[in-house]
């Protein structure tokens, strides 16, 4: 069955964009042009909800603050601008994640996509997936495994893998890998990224398989298809 959306924003264009985006990757939209009606719908349950903090009337602070004692599913907020502050505030009320404006469609998507992964494993369904040379992850496990044996990652290793495996030929950034992953407070830096690789390359040779994390030089990392 199909996830269903809930998208908040004031601006039409924003809304019709997203809107279509989403639609096309297979889910169901629901649309909101204010807050109060933002809180009526979300009423609907819907499995994810896209929440513009920068709105006349109610703000989407305020409303992620009214629906909390009835909604349970991740909300990610788009905002213009972003400082400590505002993130405290956001994550005060229960907000999940934030991204700032302008922001690229996909890395929208990925987010999306990763956190409705989240829940379904916090709800104890099994998500696994077979790729082209015998190597299989199991996102709920957190294992990675080659022609049937277990490859040891790190934690955060496999947060690596499984955030860049869910869009092969997808190209992340060290900086988005490091905002998706880092919390906010972090006292490390991107450097780290490419330490966290090197050894999940050397697992996999180790293991006898392909790489599969290509390095785009000066761009970031992809998952290869």
């Amino acid at each position: 069955m199909a996830k269903t959306l809930l998208i908040v924003d004031d601006e039409r264009d924003m809304r019709a964009m997203l809107k279509k985006y989403f639609e096309l990757n297979g889910f169901g939209v629901m649309v909101a042009e204010n807050g109060l009606t933002a809180i009526e719908k979300a009423g609907k349950q819907p499995d994810l909800i896209i929440l513009d903090i920068n709105m006349p009337d109610l703000d989407g602070i305020e409303v992620c603050s009214r629906i909390r004692s009835f909604v349970s599913c991740p909300i990610l907020f788009l905002t213009a601008r972003l400082e400590d502050k505002d993130k405290l505030k956001g994550f005060a009320v229960g907000g999940d994640d934030y991204i700032v404006k302008p922001f690229s469609i996909d890395e929208l998507g990925a987010r999306v996509e990763a956190h409705l992964r989240r829940e379904e494993r916090k709800n104890g369904k099994a998500v696994r997936t077979k790729f082209d040379d015998d190597l299989v992850i199991d996102y709920t496990a957190q294992e990675v495994y080659f022609k049937g044996t277990l490859i040891p990652f790190l934690n955060r290793e496999f947060q690596i893998i499984e955030l860049l495996s869910s869009y092969p030929g997808q190209l992340f950034s060290k900086d988005r890998i490091f905002d998706s992953l880092w919390d906010m407070d972090s006292n490390t830096d991107v450097a780290v990224i490419m330490e966290h690789i090197s050894r999940i390359r050397a697992k996999f040779a180790e293991a006898g398989c392909k790489p599969y994390i290509q390095t785009v030089w000066g761009s970031g990392y992809k998952w290869t298809k």
